[in-house]
């Protein structure tokens, strides 16, 4: 499995630990940036990541920032992405197998590195169920553009 990797400032630390989690996983993990501490802006990165992983079938992102939560907001207006913001390592599970998610997001300031851990554990061993979660995926993919007023 190939990953786009990408932080923020905020994100910097736990995205080199969770870059090395899944390659010692056995991942491939191209990591576009940032590569310094230095101040950037989280929508950037994430476009990146949404990019590379529509471009590149079969891919998925990760995502980190101080919360998650810009992060996966940023991400989730990538019309084919579905981000999840997870803090644990059951939202990563039901991320994965009820909705499909092609993103990871999480945060540095929320998650310490033993939790990212079992996220990252979660994650990686989970895989999408089908079945009764098709059709509400399939509504999710919908949505783009129908909920502008």
């Amino acid at each position: 499995m190939k990953y786009f990797i990408a932080a923020d400032h905020a994100g910097i630390d736990i995205k080199a630990y969770v870059k090395e989690l899944f390659e010692a996983r056995g991942h491939e993990v191209e990591d576009l940036g940032p590569y310094s501490k230095d101040r950037v802006d989280y929508p950037d990165f994430a476009a990146k990541v949404c990019k590379e992983v529509l471009a590149n079938e079969g891919s998925k992102g990760i995502l980190i920032c101080g919360s998650g939560i810009g992060m996966s907001m940023a991400a989730n207006k990538f019309d084919g992405i579905r981000a999840a913001l997870c803090h644990n390592e059951y939202s990563a599970k039901m991320a994965r197998e009820h909705n499909d998610a092609n993103v990871i997001c999480m945060g540095e300031r929320v998650s310490g590195y033993g939790m990212v851990e079992a996220i990252v554990d979660a994650w990686c061993n989970s895989s999408f169920e089908g079945g009764r979660h098709e059709g509400r995926v399939e509504k999710i993919n919908n949505l783009f553009g129908s909920c502008r007023v």
